[in-house]
């Protein structure tokens, strides 16, 4: 096959996985905010606190025995397709055993994970329903990363559909039929909510797993003379991950087990270190937001607040560069085993410039209609004031995404590992010191200064690896200009069109007190993001000619 056309198909199926998740990323976040405004009303700021403190537990437990067997799958099954689905048996294997131990012991201790890891008791009777779906993530995460290795994006995409869909539409069954008895709604309906959509996932997966599954195939490109690049170092034929490639598919499965663990090991350390570090983070905040002042009721409720309603604001654009970083993995390994280093050149170069677009359309965004937001959805205003705040972290947020999946996928596991370890230790130490000075604002100083210092580390290490290109005029200068033209636009349209717009539907319906509002500011941001967006393009078809 001629290399230029070859390319083009990589960068074709990449761009479409990438408006595939991103879809299906921007639909979830759509139903998950109607999920988390139904929480928001039902178990209120103080629920959503307590709801969040027992998720570290659950974040330690997928990093041991889930997530980091699907990083691994999708690396080394992208440079050995051949080997596919005899890795992925193994990977499961491996996963499934862990992930029933881990919730035996959940389930047998959450008395003491409550009282002396968590340091709050009332979250024992949550800890037993998150142990039992550990296993049903675990399944659902090695068949993402099976179908991300051979590049199909379609099943993992649409699994995030069935889960939101299916858990929105239990949850909201189970809450009617609750209430008309009389019941009073806690905290358990969002843990049960969360269990019945990792069991969705997971059918959903293992169904079109069983109805579909990746088409075996040999690619001549990935037989490399000289050995196999694999976490930065090269594999001579001895090795035992270069000479899986070349066993019989019928060999047993611990010919797949050293190479693929070889991978798993080191991401599940990794990820295991931070994930203890982000546990300690939120388990530390509420303690620390006591010893400034405020009550444990009171504490609890400002921590659900910024977890619970503001910064799922700030993350609902990374459904865009999630799903380039998830891409980007699978994709960075082949290029690197292929010797395809223009390849990876352009990836970095294509995920810088879109990241900082976003970003910096972020920031504006943010900026001007964080407080409508937070008032309109939420009815807080405590939660508009954090994301006006949280929204100068989107350029770093999302730049330190798709930079930390490209060094993974160069096999610099290590360097993302230091590197997003000094950014949480950071961010703690901002926890433990700021907090009971200067209360809350002193995280999200933290998180500002941790992310920016998290971005600025993946980018200089990329750059000591692979020469690309990075022009600050194109990438900061002129979106933050054509931003500031936007706004400009907006203040002289913005101010009548989209004020107009609600009037009729409120004139002829009988809306909820603060729907008009929502409807205003959700027109204005349109507004803006098309003057942006268009600008943009006006000035990069300008270029060209």
């Amino acid at each position: 096959m001629n290399p230029l056309s070859q390319l083009s198909d990589k960068k074709r199926a990449f761009l479409t996985g990438t408006l595939l998740l991103t879809g299906t990323g921007f639909a979830c976040r759509v139903l998950g905010f109607f999920y988390r405004i139904f929480l928001s009303r039902t178990i209120g700021a103080e629920g959503l606190g307590l709801y969040n403190m027992i998720h570290p537990v659950f974040g330690i437990c997928f990093a041991l025995c889930a997530s980091s067997i699907q990083t691994a799958l999708s690396q080394y099954i992208a440079s050995h397709m051949e080997k596919g689905r005899a890795v992925f048996r193994t990977g499961l294997g491996i996963s499934l055993s862990l992930s029933f131990a881990l919730a035996f012991l959940i389930c047998r201790h959450a008395e003491f994970l409550a009282a002396q890891v968590l340091m709050e008791p009332r979250c024992a009777s949550y800890l037993p329903i998150m142990g039992i779906s550990v296993p049903f993530a675990a399944l659902h995460a090695c068949i993402n990363g099976y179908y991300y290795g051979v590049q199909k994006a379609k099943v993992p995409a649409f699994s995030q559909v069935a889960e939101q869909v299916v858990r929105m539409s239990l949850v909201f069954l189970i809450a009617s039929l609750w209430l008309s008895r009389g019941g009073v709604i806690t905290v358990h309906l969002a843990v049960i909510g969360h269990l019945i959509g990792e069991m969705a996932s997971a059918a959903f997966t293992l169904l079109c797993l069983w109805i579909c599954p990746p088409q075996r195939y040999r690619e001549p490109g990935l037989q490399i003379d000289g050995g196999l690049k694999i976490a930065g170092h090269t594999l001579s034929s001895g090795h035992p991950a270069a000479s899986a490639r070349t066993l019989p598919s019928g060999h047993p499965a611990a010919s797949t087990a050293g190479p693929l663990m070889a991978l798993a090991l080191p991401l599940m350390g990794n990820r295991l270190v931070l994930n203890l570090l982000a546990s300690a983070e939120a388990i530390w905040i509420p303690s620390r937001l006591q010893l400034s002042g405020l009550s444990g009721s009171d504490a609890f409720a400002i921590y659900g607040v910024l977890t619970g309603m503001a910064l799922p604001f700030i993350l609902f654009p990374s459904a865009i560069t999630n799903s380039m970083a998830v891409l980007l993995l699978p994709s960075v390994a082949q290029a690197q085993a292929e010797g395809h280093k223009r390849r990876i050149t352009a990836s970095i170069s294509m995920s810088l410039r879109y990241s900082l677009y976003m970003g910096i359309l972020c920031v504006g965004i943010f900026t001007l209609f964080g407080s409508s937001l937070g008032t309109s959805v939420f009815h807080d205003s405590d939660a508009g004031h954090f994301i006006r705040i949280l929204a100068w972290l989107c350029p770093f947020l999302y730049l330190a995404t798709t930079m930390g999946s490209i060094l993974n996928g160069l096999g610099r596991t290590r360097t993302t590992f230091l590197q997003n370890t000094t950014a949480l230790l950071l961010r703690i130490l901002f926890v433990l010191i700021g907090i009971p000075r200067f209360g809350i604002m002193a995280y999200l100083w933290g998180m500002l200064t941790s992310e920016l210092l998290l971005a600025l580390m993946h980018l200089w290490s990329l750059k000591k690896l692979v020469p690309f290109t990075w022009n600050a005029w194109e990438m900061i200068v002129k979106p933050a200009g054509i931003l500031l033209i936007s706004i400009g636009i907006f203040h002289f349209t913005g101010g009548v069109l989209p004020k107009i717009l609600p009037l009729p539907l409120s004139a002829a319906l009988p809306l909820p007190e603060h729907l008009p509002l929502f409807l205003t500011t959700t027109a204005q941001i349109l507004l803006l993001s098309c003057c942006y967006g268009g600008l943009l393009l006006v000035f990069h078809f300008g270029r060209r000619r």
